[in-house]
């Protein structure tokens, strides 16, 4: 992994932002040390006394928002956040930063209650809440705060200035691989989307996207999602038969089995599928649909994988387990504050740092936010081969040029 410095015409706090969480990500994989830029350092007044679980010593506090006491899988979401955060840290010995891990159940009361504790202990910077009612909790009193908030959410509905995600977002997806299918030539498409919120953003999306390249939309099916239930899936994919001659790429952007059974059916209601390409999201990167021999040939758009290779393998070494592929946004959000601290001085939270139109290098590659809280990626493009992947687009290192 290697950290670069993007673009050329940066302001000088948003150049030494971009600089310094390159170097940290360097830093990461080589355990080199870091210098600070001169002029640039802070001398905080004595902090709060910190409460409750800490990671770090550094000077500059930063709250770790996580739904610790949810229950279920969003214990274990925060678990693994948690983990990687301390990884994170480890990885830089002389990150001047602390993190202040609080504890929101999940909840848009425990994240504002979360918020607001870590913010009367001197928290600077909040990273996290994880789920989108505790971000809107958090939000709420970080605004009033003046306090900036990076979130793991994928709900852009609470994102917002000072409220970025840094989550992978439905629609980055859609527009990768949309642009990518249509610079290959394709010009006719139908889609098989859910009938719930997530299918309401890549619809709109996908609508978007096909008019921008000049394609035309021949069908679009959703279908019921509730419970395991397959049977509208299956009615809406063999709806689908009948246009399949007048289609060159069927998008179907949920994953598990979803795919497999969609082609399935649509095979079964006799339509060739020989001249369609079939186009995913980041869902379709899990084994199950890397392996299936039915799908191979489809393309899906994600992150650079060898970043969290490297990752997921020194986390496994640490914590005895194997992270989950969203593990990398607590790890990066991490790094990004760090990088932050040690490079952009006194505006290291600042709308014009961390909105920079250069962006950063994380785990994941490219990143940068958007004034309204979203954000864009630098994602690959992978084809599936039945029993992998290969990329047939890499994914861009640079915003300005697209490569």
């Amino acid at each position: 992994m290697r950290g670069i410095l993007l673009g050329k015409r940066l302001n000088r706090l948003a150049r030494a932002a971009a600089v310094g969480f390159s170097a940290l990500a360097l830093a990461a994989c080589q355990g080199s040390s870091l210098g600070s830029l001169p002029g640039l350092s802070v001398t905080p007044d004595t902090p709060p006394q910190a409460t409750g679980d800490v990671l770090g010593t550094g000077s500059v506090r930063v709250g770790l928002l996580l739904p610790l006491s949810a229950g279920g899988n969003a214990t274990s979401v925060a678990t693994v956040f948690r983990n990687s955060a301390e990884l994170a840290l480890a990885n830089f010995p002389n990150a001047n930063v602390q993190i202040l891990v609080k504890d929101t159940a999940g909840t848009s009361q425990g994240g504002r209650a979360a918020a607001q504790s870590a913010i009367a202990e001197g928290a600077e910077f909040l990273l996290g809440p994880v789920f989108a009612q505790a971000v809107s909790g958090a939000a709420a009193t970080a605004r009033s705060s003046g306090i900036p908030v990076v979130a793991f959410s994928t709900d852009t509905s609470v994102a917002s200035r000072g409220v970025y995600l840094l989550s992978f977002l439905p629609a980055g997806d859609v527009t990768r691989i949309i642009g990518y299918a249509a610079s290959q030539g394709r010009r006719s498409y139908a889609a098989l989307i859910p009938d719930n919120t997530y299918g309401s953003v890549v619809e709109a999306a996908f609508r978007q996207e096909v008019g921008r390249a000049g394609g035309r939309i021949v069908s679009i099916q959703r279908y019921s999602a509730s419970g395991t239930d397959t049977a509208d899936l299956a009615a809406k994919a063999r709806t689908l038969a009948d246009a399949a001659n007048q289609i060159d790429a069927l998008f179907i952007p949920a994953g598990g089995g979803v795919p497999a059974l969609a082609v399935q059916t649509l095979t079964g209601a006799g339509a060739n599928l020989g001249n369609v390409k079939l186009l995913g999201t980041g869902q379709w990167d899990t084994a199950q649909i890397k392996s299936s021999p039915a799908l191979a040939g489809g393309w899906y758009p994600g992150p650079d994988e060898n970043g969290f290779q490297a990752f997921a393998q020194r986390y496994q070494t640490t914590y005895g387990t194997p992270p989950p592929r969203n593990a990398t946004l607590a790890y990066d959000g991490v790094t990004l504050a760090a990088g932050l601290v040690r490079s952009a001085g006194q505006q290291r939270f600042s709308l014009s740092v961390l909105t920079n139109r250069d962006g950063f290098i994380g785990i994941d590659g490219l990143f940068r936010f958007l004034r309204n809280g979203q954000n864009e990626r630098g994602l690959a493009v992978y084809q599936l081969t039945g029993s992998g992947t290969q990329v047939v687009s890499p994914a861009p290192r640079d915003f300005r040029s697209g490569t």
